[in-house]
């Protein structure tokens, strides 16, 4: 059973920077791809950015490339997503997932996650 705790989520202005983290527990981190999700109020789940399992290749939503860059520490078992030029459209909660062996194809898909962590308020004021 893997845990995934979020945290780094604000109250930001239009233009301003925020770094989430996401710490992992409870199994072999390199085994399973990362990925960053968000919801909005009212819309449905979107993904944000993802590495593969291994680590070995990330894959961004087109809304956040160029803006936003997700890595990852094997050694502390944490992702971690940077977000500059925030934008009131990023408004959301943005959610941490992991997937067992998921492969590039499937990282933008949020039936291709096992484990979800609880979520953390990002909220940019224009």
């Amino acid at each position: 059973q893997v845990q995934l705790v979020e945290s780094g989520g604000g109250l930001v202005q239009a233009g301003g920077s925020l770094r989430l983290s996401c710490a992992a527990s409870g199994g072999t981190f390199s085994s399973y791809a990362m990925g960053w999700f968000r919801q909005a109020p009212g819309k449905e789940r979107e993904f944000v950015a993802a590495f593969n399992w291994g680590g070995g290749s990330m894959h961004y939503a087109d809304s956040v490339k160029g803006r936003f860059t997700i890595s990852r520490d094997n050694a502390k078992n944490t992702v971690y997503l940077q977000m500059n030029s925030l934008k009131p459209e990023d408004t959301a909660v943005y959610y941490c997932a992991a997937g067992y062996g998921t492969g590039l194809s499937g990282l933008p898909r949020v039936d291709r996650y096992d484990y979800w962590g609880q979520g953390t308020q990002v909220t940019v004021s224009s």
